[in-house]
């Protein structure tokens, strides 16, 4: 309640603050722009007649302006200021504190217009420039929660779901690309080529999932019909 109750004080007073703000256009220069929220995720900000708009997430938002620099996003529940780094001179977001709003943090780099995370590779079916991405990540934090095996697997059966083997088969790739080790994803791999018609490619991923979990009954199934129809193999 308390927060709510802060949020609904905010969004009255910016009635008259927005009002009397007006951004020159080299600050809308210097601040316009993609944002590094997080691996997966940018902020986008963007001027449209004076006003001020983010991309994030959901999509559109106008924040709470509550100076040149600083703005309040309800979204996300955070106060964030325009901040050029003293050092690298590169600019951020940074988040300001509720504590000390005198304080100046460096939280969300300003990055190239053409800057795509990983995920925005992945839903523009740039597959490889996805999984270079994908593999940055992981050697930087082999635990990070972006990479996710059983998420990867659903996009793939999604796609496989709607008959787009191609895009589907890329997907169970960039996931045996990032785990190796698991049996599971040469299985969806192998079931996806199975699906497509290339019975070669299915058998020999129903293959490596079979060394690396005997018990597959799909795969063993798999091979043995394989087997039967190709004595060659």
């Amino acid at each position: 309640m308390k927060h709510f109750l802060i949020v609904i004080i905010i969004v009255s007073f910016s009635a008259s603050c927005s009002k009397g703000v007006t951004f020159t256009p080299e600050h809308i220069v210097k601040t316009s722009g993609r944002y590094l929220y997080n691996q997966e995720t940018v902020i986008d900000v963007y001027y449209d007649q004076n006003d001020l708009y983010i991309n994030w997430k959901a999509g559109r938002m106008k924040p709470v302006v509550l100076d040149a620099n600083t703005f309040f996003v309800p979204d996300m529940y955070q106060k964030l200021r325009f901040v050029e780094h003293p050092t690298n001179h590169k600019r951020y977001l940074g988040v300001v504190s509720e504590d000390d709003d005198s304080s100046v943090t460096y939280d969300y780099l300003k990055v190239a217009d053409t800057f795509k995370t990983a995920r925005m590779y992945l839903n523009s079916k740039e597959y490889n420039k996805a999984l270079t991405s994908y593999l940055n990540i992981q050697k930087e934090d082999a635990a990070s929660t972006f990479i996710n095996e059983a998420e990867f697997n659903r996009l793939g059966y999604d796609l496989l779901r709607n008959k787009e083997y191609d895009n589907a088969i890329a997907v169970f790739k960039m996931n045996v690309a990032l785990h190796p080790l698991s049996e599971n994803v040469y299985d969806s791999l192998a079931d996806s080529y199975a699906r497509s018609g290339d019975s070669l490619q299915a058998f020999n991923n129903y293959k490596k999932a079979l060394e690396l979990n005997s018990g597959n009954t799909r795969a063993k199934e798999f091979i043995d019909n394989y087997q039967k129809s190709h004595p060659q193999n």
